[in-house]
């Protein structure tokens, strides 16, 4: 299996075959093709999607193609982000970094978007960066949301354009996002309060390709009245879906075999 080469991921993929699924990275990639904008709509707090998010980031880049990885974390986090890359990865990197207020987030306030697996993923770019991979990882997002759920989807489209004019136009641009961010569409049976035109819907220009990441079983940890671990419908195995209508969603569904909760901050 090729994976990304650090001992702590390999640790874990060994631990836990399943949530490194070779197979569901290179459909992905198969059904993506030549897409350079990549957007890949998560349940928050799972700790299988940083695993197939880091197989992905080393499949694309393997080749010296520019990778920028996109985390739904806000922009003022990318000093920090770039300051760990640049790291040992030691104790006190990952000490600095996680000392941001993005990472002290716990309780009943927390929406699964920091864990120890994401973590587990900057780690991941980290080490393809020590090997030479041209590799990025930055933050898309605003805390604006008093301002809406539009007004956040709006800052977080401008944010991604803007990376995608100014990467190379060889590089490949995976963004990592709520599965309502991600969307091409709003639902016609969307509540009220949804946003009526999703981050995604306004990239649609850039020729992204929307992949909405499922699994069979399982749980994640999100927020509706508050925030807690939330349990998904089973559903029999079933391969990749392609969806081609005019009015789709997505481009693409996948569903891993389980989500787990991701592993929290105390």
């Amino acid at each position: 299996m090729r994976i990304v080469c650090t001992a702590l991921l390999s640790l874990l993929l060994m631990a836990s075959p399943a949530l490194a699924d070779e197979t569901l990275a290179a459909q992905i990639r198969e059904h993506a093709g030549a897409h350079r904008l990549l957007v890949l709509g998560e349940y928050h707090g799972t700790r299988e999607t940083p695993l197939l998010v880091a197989q992905l980031a080393d499949d694309y880049s393997r080749d010296g193609t520019p990778l920028v990885l996109a985390l739904e974390m806000p922009r003022g986090e990318n000093a920090s982000l770039q300051a760990y890359l640049d790291s040992d990865g030691d104790t006190e990197a990952r000490r600095v970094l996680q000392a941001r207020q993005f990472w002290k987030v716990t309780d009943d306030q927390h929406d699964g978007r920091r864990s120890r697996d994401m973590l587990e993923l900057i780690e991941a770019m980290r080490v393809l960066a020590k090997q030479h991979r041209d590799v990025k990882v930055l933050g898309y997002d605003e805390d604006i949301s008093e301002h809406g759920n539009q007004s956040r989807d709006d800052a977080q489209a401008k944010a991604l354009r803007r990376l995608h004019h100014e990467a190379p136009s060889h590089a490949r641009l995976v963004v990592l996002a709520g599965n309502v961010h991600a969307m091409r569409r709003r639902p016609a049976d969307a509540p009220a309060e949804m946003q009526q035109r999703p981050m995604a819907s306004q990239l649609v220009d850039l020729d992204l390709y929307s992949v909405r990441l499922e699994a069979l079983e399982g749980q994640f940890w999100a927020c509706m009245q508050r925030c807690q671990a939330l349990p998904l419908r089973t559903r029999p195995a079933r391969p990749p879906r392609v969806e081609t209508a005019e009015d789709r969603m997505y481009d693409l569904i996948v569903w891993m075999p389980k989500f787990s909760v991701a592993r929290l901050f105390d």
